[in-house]
């Protein structure tokens, strides 16, 4: 016996989530199977206001609902130093540790051509915009320690040498291969405390 129609397209749509197998979507189509009208109207409301009720800053670059994001419209921040990370969940670890008060610049993502990541797919143009039209003394580059941040920190490293800042890394407290997201703040901390000129 196969499931009906709307339980396989669910589990379909489930699967098309990073890192979730079919098993896992199979779960939460029956979790929500269980659940009240009511319950499913919130969690429908919930998927349309993550694309109704979200923008992108048309600054840094991070998903928000304000344009520009609370982070650039704060005039306490500090101007001359930008983090540049991947993504916006990186931006919130490092806030998080609240022991930095620089502005962002999320890049989208880091080199990597199996995923189909590339240069013109990067926001490094408007990074390059932003430092020309800026105060910024120094940019930080705080991505995953593993080949594809560090493939990152290389070609970003050599664009940006031109453009009279300094240039540092997030120090070694990092695992290789580790993500930023999921570190422990302490670790976070000490990495980002220690970071390293480039």
């Amino acid at each position: 016996m196969q499931y009906p129609k709307t339980i396989k397209d669910l589990i379909n749509q489930f699967n098309k989530f990073p890192g979730i197998g079919t098993k896992t979507s199979e779960r939460f189509v029956f979790y929500l199977l269980k659940k009240s009208n009511e319950e499913i109207k919130e969690f429908a409301n919930c998927l349309l206001n993550l694309k109704n009720k979200t923008t992108i800053c048309q600054i840094c670059g991070a998903v928000s609902e304000t344009n520009p994001c609370p982070i650039c419209s704060d005039i306490k921040r500090d101007k001359t130093k930008i983090c540049v990370v991947a993504e916006t969940r990186d931006m919130l670890a490092i806030e998080n540790l609240q022991n930095y008060n620089g502005i962002y610049h999320i890049l989208g993502g880091v080199i990597n051509t199996s995923d189909k990541i590339n240069l013109k797919t990067l926001n490094i143009r408007q990074l390059i915009n932003r430092l020309k039209n800026s105060q910024v003394k120094e940019v930080i580059l705080a991505f995953n320690p593993n080949l594809e941040g560090e493939t990152t920190i290389l070609y970003l490293t050599k664009i940006l040498k031109q453009y009279n800042v300094k240039i540092t890394k997030l120090a070694k407290g990092l695992p290789v291969g580790g993500d930023i997201e999921y570190s422990d703040e302490a670790t976070l901390s000490s990495a980002f405390k220690y970071r390293n000129e480039i």
